[in-house]
């Protein structure tokens, strides 16, 4: 009698791609999860930025997508945060992973969502809904922001109590990471909302915590957004970012890019 195996085929890289390997899946509930994966030791990349990851499709050849990079830059795994889409082309396939599945990696990351596309400040508040969190998980655990920033603040928008994906580190201000444990307890700001779900803390969508002013409780600094000191990241839900885009803009803030920093910046790749 002989064994019947059932391996998946292995992959191969290209030049534009790596093949790494799933180290770790975590499942939040069942449409969000978050995964590790080797890193290959040329892949260099800025906190906040995105890169291309895949599987293979149907066709047998590379399925990608963008998404942003939840680990900071001097980590040595790579981290990403998704959504469950039952038909999703390849979030019905992600979703499936497995530690020591093989992924594919794209070698060239980029983005608008860094420090290096902002002017210099006093607060960095970046504003996110959904899976919108994962490069600024990268950013908040990355000590160069510390220094450049007095405040850092996460603003998480979710419809349900089990989408507050990293909860538990992020109200913990980092006290597990090795380099920003220090800095973030006296500097690190995390304000989670709940729209759709009984929640002890907010319960309001970001506009409206802006309008009331429960955004920056607790947060040093004016009860509102000065183009002066405050620094603004958006990433989530196209809806949010069009809105606080224009808003924003209607306040005296410049969008920001690598080529000319401004004052607010958004991920274009994202919106399109």
């Amino acid at each position: 009698m002989t064994d019947v195996t059932t391996d998946k085929p292995a992959l191969e890289p290209t030049g534009a791609l790596s093949v790494e390997t799933v180290l770790s899946v975590k499942h939040w509930n069942e449409h969000l999860f978050s995964f590790r994966i080797t890193r290959p030791a040329s892949f260099r990349f800025r906190s906040g930025e995105f890169v291309m990851i895949g599987l293979p499709g149907d066709n047998g050849k590379p399925l990608l997508r963008a998404y942003s990079v939840a680990s900071p830059s001097w980590d040595e795994e790579i981290e990403f945060l998704s959504i469950k889409v039952q038909d999703g082309p390849l979030t019905s396939k992600l979703q499936l992973i497995q530690p020591g599945d093989q992924i594919y990696l794209g070698r060239k990351p980029t983005g608008t969502l860094v420090t290096d596309a902002l002017l210099p400040g006093k607060r960095l508040i970046m504003l996110s809904t959904g899976t919108g969190l994962a490069p600024f998980l990268s950013l908040s655990r990355d000590p160069d922001v510390y220094e450049f920033y007095e405040q850092v603040v996460i603003v998480h928008s979710v419809r349900r109590v089990s989408d507050l994906a990293f909860r538990e580190e992020l109200e913990g201000k980092w006290a597990e990471d090795p380099l920003v444990s220090e800095q973030a307890p006296a500097q690190f700001h995390y304000v989670p909302t709940v729209t759709r779900e009984p929640f002890e803390g907010n319960t309001q969508r970001i506009d409206k915590l802006v309008e009331s002013g429960a955004l920056f409780e607790g947060i040093p600094g004016a009860a509102k957004f000065d183009p002066e000191t405050d620094r603004i990241m958006m990433c989530g839900s196209m809806e949010m970012i069009k809105q606080f885009a224009a808003f924003f803009e209607s306040e005296g803030f410049t969008e920001g890019s690598n080529a000319a920093p401004g004052q607010f910046v958004i991920e274009r790749a994202f919106v399109g």
